[in-house]
């Protein structure tokens, strides 16, 4: 190293440069493993805080196996951005493909990942730190590895959310920091190229594993489209991610159905006896609302069923993820089944956190209609507080009613009631209800309100599930639907998102 010793310098930069691309790797390997882990397994604390604990863990397992490398530093380097290009690189598509071919195989292969991913990140940092020991002083040396590492850390911290996943999706984002990971090991190789042994094989090595990740990237819309069309069974039509969540549309004999992370959120064939049941009960009841809210529903079906009423004259929709909306106002098969409603002259769309909307809105309101995603993980879960449900009061007119959609009274019994008393603790009077919608089951709702509810005499015309006898047994519940004991969920405790877990997870394994 002759001639390194004479120009520190240059190898200084590269390697420190070398230390920024490493730490922006193995930050999204982690990110990546963590996001998988909350689209499909639920709860996004959980699986993202066990993730990255495991990858901690693991990050010191490596560091402390880095001290039994003794001799070819370099070498030893260039083999294992190798191994992290391959394993980290190709760890999301391992996952999604082992989610729709294999589901019970899915856990075991997403923590056995992350722990050779991140043992393998944990040797990566130490060894640059000892091959860089040879030109720089310690103090140095520690300051500047540190401060690449940690800069590495927020470039994609930040790029993670806004650009690479909604820009290339979880596939292609962990395909190309593999990449970057593979030329990480082809810059070392040219570097050390007077001190490594079977420079031809290490050089072999490098370019057999940048045409693998290439490859893949290449053939990524194809390994996602098999991974989902086995998942969903049914023919994706749609497939894309936003910075909020994993978007599926898929077309089967039962028509159109959508999916956010996973999870069913309509099916065609019967979304009619959902959003019926979720918005004419109270719009209704009402007799003659004029100022409408709509949060949630970005697929614009609670709107269709608003705007049957002549009567109103604005619809304010909260839709937190944009591209939602976008979605179902211009392709042409979505917006055929809310009617074109999304383009109406007397919508309002805001793309916005309804908490922090309600927060900051003046507006009052004749409904609101809250039709959020079940509450699965702490995010959603805030949406269903008493701090929540102390808000939308706020926004609600003195002779209004609001609407939530509650989950099965059925599958998720206490859930349901800890809803209702949650609304209770506010001051509103709650009266829930449910109907049968064949794709979820027995689904439940609640009408919150000032005055007392009263059942609706007449209904819009054209509705293809209500009537008036319906409309009234819904108001029923039969013994295993009846109420039971349940907390107030307030933002400190959170209690009905681990109760909702619990209770799908009996009939969910």
């Amino acid at each position: 190293m002759a001639g390194a010793a004479a120009k520190p310098r240059p190898l200084e930069v590269a390697l420190l440069a070398s230390v920024f691309v490493v730490a922006a790797c193995g930050l999204v390997y982690e990110l990546a493993a963590g996001a998988l882990a909350s689209y499909l397994l639920g709860d996004s604390v959980l699986q993202f805080s066990t993730v990255i604990g495991t990858y901690l863990f693991a990050m010191g397992v490596g560091s402390w196996l880095s001290k039994f490398f003794e001799r070819q530093l370099p070498a030893h380097f260039l083999r294992i951005e190798l191994m992290v290009a391959l394993v980290g690189g190709l760890l999301p598509t391992m996952l999604f493909v082992a989610n729709a071919w294999q589901p019970v195989a899915f856990r075991p292969l997403l923590y056995g990942l992350v722990l050779l991913v991140g043992m393998l990140v944990g040797l990566e940092i130490p060894l640059v730190m000892r091959i860089l020991k040879r030109n720089v002083q310690l103090r140095e040396l520690v300051a500047q590895v540190l401060t690449f590492d940690y800069l590495g850390a927020l470039a994609v911290s930040i790029a993670f959310p806004l650009v690479l996943v909604p820009q290339l999706g979880l596939i292609r984002t962990g395909l190309l920091f593999g990449w970057m990971n593979a030329c990480v090991a082809l810059w070392a190789l040219w570097l050390f190229r007077h001190e490594l042994r079977r420079v031809r094989a290490h050089l072999v090595a490098c370019l057999a594993t940048l045409a693998v990740l290439g490859a893949a990237f290449a053939g990524a819309q194809h390994i996602t489209t098999f991974a989902e069309d086995r998942f969903y069974q049914d023919q994706v039509l749609l497939a894309e991610s936003s910075s909020w969540q994993r978007i599926v549309v898929t077309q089967g004999r039962g028509g159109i159905r959508l999916f956010l992370n996973g999870n069913l959120q309509f099916a065609q064939s019967d979304e009619y006896r959902y959003h019926e049941a979720l918005v004419h009960p109270v719009l209704a009841a009402h007799g003659a609302p004029r100022k409408v809210a709509v949060l949630g529903g970005g697929d614009g079906m609670a709107v269709r069923e608003v705007l049957r009423y002549p009567g109103v004259e604005s619809v304010t929709l909260v839709e937190l993820d944009p591209h939602m909306t976008r979605l179902f106002s211009s392709h042409p098969a979505l917006a055929q089944l809310n009617g074109g409603a999304l383009s109406s002259p007397k919508l309002k769309i805001v793309n916005a956190d309804a908490f922090k909307w309600l927060e900051e809105t003046k507006d009052v309101f004749d409904a609101i209609v809250v039709d959020f995603p079940d509450p699965t993980n702490f995010s959603i879960g805030k949406l269903y507080t008493n701090s929540f449900y102390a808000l939308l009061d706020q926004r609600l007119a003195a002779s209004g009613y609001a609407v939530i959609q509650t989950t099965s009274p059925l599958i998720a019994r206490q859930s349901f009631w800890t809803v209702v008393s949650t609304i209770e603790s506010v001051g509103l009077t709650a009266t829930p209800y449910h109907a049968h919608v064949p794709s979820f089951g027995e689904w439940g709702f609640v009408v919150a309100s000032r005055r007392p509810f009263r059942v609706a005499s007449s209904l819009p015309q054209g509705l293809r599930f209500l009537d008036d006898t319906t409309l009234g047994n819904m108001f029923e519940f039969p013994r295993d639907m009846a109420r039971v004991p349940a907390e107030v969920n307030r933002l400190s405790n959170q209690v009905l998102v681990t109760t909702y877990e619990r209770e799908w997870g009996k009939v969910h394994p």
